[in-house]
């Protein structure tokens, strides 16, 4: 499948580059207190194996803004600083490192104070992303337009971006996140029609990690499909190294980004004679750190599998009491059932 993507401003983020042609890039958010310094790297280092390669840090608080620099010591990933408010913490947390801002320039004080942050940042070569989410616009706008709607959400975000451009401040990535699908994904679409801006795409405060997830990958898929977004952030209550498999996921399931493993497996019908789910499950989990391109079928039946499954590197397709095991849809050998996992993970480990 081939997605035409829109190509926006490049912009540098520590090492990794958003943007242009770059990857799309997978961001998640610690949910430890920041200035508990050993928690905060620990759950970092966590999202890093899981393929993170944005993290974005809470800044509540000076103590917080002061700990970044320890944190920066110890993880290889680029931080991000959630600011809100106090222009200080922004000074205080480029000056210890910090790769990329969260904050809208129109809610840290006069104007004197968002020139402060902006000239640091412009010396520190530190982009900012403004970030507007629905439940938190501006009075104004609200009363504007009556309710949240995707045009307020561009506006407000456009304001924001109005201010830093005063100031010829350019590294700029845009995120215009609701809870809401559809209006998501209508302001998305309505943003990149306007700016050449990277943009951060997601939908916030998705839910949990079953619904969370189906929200967002609708969300986040649909707009990736429409050739709009730079980076991703899929947002769960749960532990956020479950953010970062959905991410990879959604990128990995409409062709984005090759993250290994690919693995298909049927949903299981009465001609199936083999426990085909717990074995998929377990094969699932043992393959999931694994980062070779390979394509691997668990399929519940001979009658179909190998044909439904033809375009899979490899794969077993259930017997009664065995499965036959299949390579580009071509049965090439038989195999206990009691026997299957073992032989199949061993011809994977030969490929």
């Amino acid at each position: 499948m081939r997605i035409n993507r829109k190509i926006t401003k490049k912009i540098n983020v520590g090492e990794v580059t958003i943007g242009g042609d770059s990857p799309i890039l997978i961001q998640s958010m610690t949910n430890t207190d920041t200035r508990d310094v050993l928690a905060t790297v620990n759950q970092i280092n966590k999202l890093i194996e899981a393929g993170c390669e944005i993290v974005r840090i809470a800044i509540p608080d000076m103590e917080a803004a002061k700990a970044v620099s320890e944190i920066k010591k110890q993880v290889n990933v680029p931080l991000v600083a959630d600011i809100h408010f106090d222009y200080r913490l922004a000074l205080e947390c480029m000056d210890n490192g910090i790769d990329k801002l969260r904050l809208n320039p129109g809610n840290i004080g006069s104007a004197q104070r968002v020139e402060m942050v902006v000239k640091k940042a412009k010396e520190k070569n530190i982009p900012i992303r403004i970030g507007v989410n629905g439940g938190s616009l501006d009075k104004k706008i609200l009363d504007k337009y009556g309710k949240v709607t995707a045009e307020a959400l561009v506006e407000s975000a456009l304001d924001h971006v109005a201010i830093l451009e005063k100031l010829n401040f350019n590294d700029i990535i845009i995120s215009l996140k609701a809870s809401d699908v559809k209006l998501t994904l209508d302001a998305y679409r309505l943003m990149s029609r306007k700016v050449d801006y990277p943009l951060h795409v997601g939908v916030t405060e998705a839910g949990t990690i079953y619904k969370g997830t189906i929200k967002s990958s609708i969300g986040i898929g649909a707009l990736l499909l429409d050739g709009i977004g730079d980076t991703i952030r899929v947002s769960l209550t749960g532990d956020p190294v479950e953010e970062v498999k959905v991410g990879r996921e959604i990128l990995r399931s409409i062709g984005i980004r090759n993250f290994g493993i690919n693995m298909i497996s049927c949903p299981t019908c009465g001609r199936c004679q083999i426990n085909l789910i717990e074995l998929a499950g377990r094969i699932e989990k043992k393959l999931e750190n694994i980062q070779k391109p390979i394509s691997v079928a668990i399929m519940g039946c001979a009658v179909n599998g190998p044909g439904e499954a033809k375009e899979a590197d490899i794969g077993i397709a259930g017997g009664n009491g065995s499965a036959l095991l299949f390579k580009k849809g071509k049965i090439v050998g038989k195999i206990d059932e009691n026997k299957v996992e073992e032989v199949l993970l061993e011809e994977i480990s030969k490929m």
